[in-house]
C-alpha cells in the first residue's frame, strides 16, 4: 500500500472509527449524521474525515431509491418510491482486501478495558466475548454477561461506546447468575452453543 495512502489512512482515531463502520458495514448507505452518531465523534469532525476518505475514493456518494409507504386520505396504503443520499464504501477500492485485514483483525478494544468498563455496571460473574472479536462469523452472540445488579443505563452506554470503538452493532446477551446456571444446568442450546464454539473468557467467577 503506498505510504502517501497509508498515512492518510491511519492519522485519526476519528477516522479508523470511520473506516472500521464502513468496512464492517459494507452494504450499508449512511448520511453523514448517522456517521457522526455511530462513531461518536463530532459533526464537524465526521465531515472532515469524510472528505479524506471521498477524496483517496475509500467511499463513494450514492443516490439510492427505497420503498416509502404513504398513508391516503382514504385509508389505503400506497407505496412511492424515495430518493435517499448517503455515502457507502468503494467495493473497488484498489487495497480494500489488505486494509480489511489490517483493520479487523486488529484486536478492536484492550480486553483489560473491556473487564474494567462492565465491573462498573453490577457484579459481573462471567465475561465471553465471541464473533467480532475473535474474527468468527459462526458464533450466536459477540458478547455474553453475566451478573447481578447489573445497571441497565450504565450497561447501555458502554455498550455503545465499544460499538463507536468497533464500528459495528453488537448482538449480546445479558443473563442473571441464577437463571444462568439454572440454563446451563438444563443444557440449553443458547448457553451451550456460545460455550461449545470458539470463544474469549476475561471473567470467569462461575466455575464451568
Amino acid at each position: 500500500m503506498p505510504t502517501g495512502v497509508l498515512e492518510k489512512l491511519f492519522d485519526s482515531t476519528a477516522r479508523i472509527k470511520i473506516i472500521r463502520l464502513f468496512l464492517l458495514n459494507s452494504d450499508t448507505l449512511f448520511a453523514p449524521k448517522d456517521i457522526s452518531r455511530r462513531c461518536k465523534v463530532l459533526p464537524v469532525v465526521a465531515r472532515r474525515e469524510i472528505s479524506l476518505l471521498k477524496k483517496i475514493d475509500f467511499i463513494k456518494q450514492k443516490t439510492e431509491s427505497i420503498d416509502d409507504l404513504i398513508k391516503l386520505k382514504n385509508g389505503k396504503i400506497k407505496n412511492k418510491k424515495k430518493k435517499i443520499q448517503g455515502l457507502r464504501l468503494n467495493g473497488f477500492f484498489p487495497f480494500l482486501r489488505p486494509l480489511k485485514n489490517l483493520v479487523l483483525n486488529a484486536a478492536p478494544i484492550d480486553r483489560t478495558k473491556i473487564l474494567k468498563s462492565f465491573k462498573s455496571a453490577g457484579r459481573m460473574k462471567l465475561i465471553i466475548l465471541s464473533g467480532i472479536f475473535i474474527q468468527s462469523d459462526e458464533s450466536r452472540v459477540d458478547l455474553l454477561l453475566v451478573g447481578d445488579a447489573i445497571k441497565k443505563g450504565i450497561l447501555e452506554r458502554i455498550l455503545r461506546n465499544m460499538e463507536a470503538e468497533i464500528g459495528k452493532e453488537l448482538s449480546y446477551s445479558v443473563f442473571g447468575t441464577k437463571d444462568f446456571l439454572y440454563r446451563f444446568g438444563m443444557y440449553d442450546r443458547f448457553v451451550h452453543d456460545i460455550l461449545d464454539y470458539p470463544h474469549e473468557e476475561i471473567l470467569n467467577r462461575l466455575d464451568i
